[in-house]
């Protein structure tokens, strides 16, 4: 009878320290390469949710390539090639963009971002990298579906 009363006090000891862990955790304070990044991404979200090749383009590193899947085949597009596709509208409606996650080793990072219009999502995987103090986006793997 001792030992059970003795374990029971000790399962109940660990589970108010577990129970104060938990509610005393701290936030994960941003780094400034993280709020770096998330400015960069922002920029990218306003001109494509606008068409403004100046924000988008502000986003992406020169040598940027951007690549999904066609047809069943991959298609590649440069920087140039990608950013002659907008043309300057009014804001989408009932559009979005969010991030999803962002990774920050050095000066390399990679960002999941999601682009939700009236009819498509668009999820995209950016690979950046920091040039002096600032982050471009080098790469990005975009996939879409349509929305029901």
């Amino acid at each position: 009878m001792k030992n059970f009363f003795f374990a029971f006090i000790c399962l109940f000891c660990l589970t108010q320290c577990a129970e104060k862990q938990i509610d005393t955790e701290v936030p994960i304070t941003k780094t400034a390469d993280h709020v770096a990044i998330e400015k960069v991404i922002q920029n990218y979200f306003d001109g494509w949710l606008t068409g403004d090749t100046t924000l988008v383009g502000s986003a992406m590193h020169a040598s940027c390539h951007l690549k999904f899947v066609r047809d069943g085949k991959i298609d590649r597009r440069n920087r140039t090639q990608y950013l002659s596709g907008f043309k300057p509208r009014p804001r989408l409606e009932n559009a979005e963009g969010r991030i999803i996650s962002i990774n920050i080793t050095r000066t390399a990072a990679e960002a999941k971002i999601e682009l939700e219009t009236e009819k498509r999502l668009f999820t995209d995987y950016f690979n950046l990298l920091k040039e002096g103090e600032r982050w471009y986006i080098t790469d990005k793997v975009s996939t879409n579906i349509a929305k029901e």
